[in-house]
């Protein structure tokens, strides 16, 4: 499995606008993607920041929808982030949730 962490800076009091537009736009966009499994998105409203972490079933979905689809979420979500999101990617190692371990070496 694999994962796009994306942290955004949010305007001032914009945080249950942004937790909207994920709900209502974002998600079934990502619903539509190849590969996508899951959307975690957190809120730390008082320093008007938001982290959003996709699941992917392999990377190569992941990349897909950061060329194809994610620049549409950035002008959904446009009017509510300041500057330019910082996008980190990773292997998911552990998550109870989606039943995943370490691979054994």
């Amino acid at each position: 499995m694999y994962a796009r962490n994306v942290t955004l800076h949010l305007k001032a009091n914009s945080g249950p606008e942004f937790t909207r537009k994920v709900e209502t736009d974002v998600l079934p966009m990502l619903r539509k993607q190849n590969g996508f499994r899951d959307e975690i998105t957190f809120v730390a409203a008082g320093r008007n920041e938001a982290v959003a972490i996709s699941l992917w079933d392999k990377k190569e979905n992941a990349e897909a929808y950061g060329r194809d689809a994610y620049p549409e979420v950035l002008k959904t979500l446009g009017k509510l982030v300041e500057g330019t999101p910082t996008l980190e990617s990773y292997e998911v190692s552990n998550s109870t949730f989606h039943n995943i371990s370490a691979a054994r070496h």
